[in-house]
């Protein structure tokens, strides 16, 4: 199957007051056509500097050293600020974390997605204002045209979730990224969310990067997926593969987690997560590993390579 996205062996980190800090260190997965793609972590390891990176959207004192991010097979690393402009949104679009501060509360509903559509279908008036309710409707969000008119205020925070999601819709984006999507929802809403994601990605072929914590949700609606761990991909695999055999030590820690049953003791993983104001030597894994071999995982990077087919590991122990 083709790949939308590749992103290659990508440095990106700070100039901070102290120096460069690495965020990022050789990131590399890929996320094929029609599929969800799952970047799986704890908070803070990189997950969403990963996405702005795709997007460009960097904060002003963060550099990419080196590596690539092919889209459709291009380096849109080497477009200029105006090329990249015509991505975002009309092909690329973005479900942000809070949906409660995403829309201005100033303007309609309407308003914005009709903004959006004028900036990249290049339709007015009418027709984009057809548009938008048929992206309210797509979303399910019932009385479209009544919606339409009124303010994110109005809106639950699904409804404000779903609203995003149509301004993607609205701009047939090839691929979005939904960036922890959930998180500010509760329960019940965030199964609607990812059962809508996931009803776009079957009836529109739309690619999906989502970037999540939560294993659950990976385990029910992802193709495929990718663990990263203090700014580094340690495991990548198909969903059920990744599950059914499960290998670096990290991701097993991170399953083990899960509370399975009311029952069962929560195996909780020691330590933290290292900062980027860390210099750390060897796998980055190590100082909270119990299968940690000091000889080689304490002063060796262990390398990304495939231990089965589609299924790749970062461990001195494969």
């Amino acid at each position: 199957m083709d790949e939308i996205l590749a992103v290659k062996n990508l440095n990106m980190g700070f100039n901070t007051g102290i120096g460069f800090r690495k965020a990022l260190f050789d990131v590399s997965f890929s996320v094929k056509k029609g599929q969800m793609h799952a970047l799986v972590g704890e908070s803070g390891c990189g997950k969403s500097m990963s996405a702005m990176s795709i997007l460009n959207l960097l904060p002003k004192n963060a550099e990419i050293k080196s590596g690539c991010i092919l889209f459709n097979h291009k380096n849109i690393l080497s477009l200029k600020e105006n090329e990249m402009r015509e991505i975002r949104g009309s092909k690329i679009a973005l479900i942000p974390q809070d949906p409660m501060t995403s829309l201005n509360p100033l303007y309609t509903i309407g308003n914005q997605l009709i903004e959006v559509i004028e900036l990249h279908q290049n339709l007015k008036g009418n027709y984009a204002k057809e548009k938008a309710i048929e992206a309210l409707k797509k979303v399910q969000i019932p009385s479209a045209e009544e919606r339409f008119n009124q303010y994110p205020h109005e809106f639950s925070g699904g409804m404000k979730q779903r609203a995003i999601i149509a301004m993607a819709l609205a701009c047939n984006a090839e691929f979005i990224i939904a960036d922890e999507p959930t998180t500010a929802l509760d329960v019940t809403i965030q199964a609607q969310i990812m059962k809508l994601l996931s009803d776009i990605k079957k009836d529109f072929g739309t690619s999906i990067l989502l970037i999540t914590h939560d294993l659950a949700l990976v385990s029910q609606y992802a193709d495929e997926i990718s663990v990263m761990y203090s700014g580094r991909i340690v495991e990548n695999a198909p969903t059920k593969e990744f599950f059914e055999n499960t290998n670096h030590p990290y991701s097993i820690a991170l399953l083990k987690s899960l509370p399975e049953n009311k029952n069962k003791k929560l195996s909780a993983i020691k330590g933290q997560p290292p900062s980027i104001m860390e210099d750390i030597s060897g796998c980055r894994f190590h100082n909270r590993c119990k299968f940690c071999i000091p000889t080689q995982c304490v002063t060796k990077i262990p390398d990304l390579k495939f231990i089965a087919k589609n299924h790749s590991s970062a461990c001195f122990l494969n």
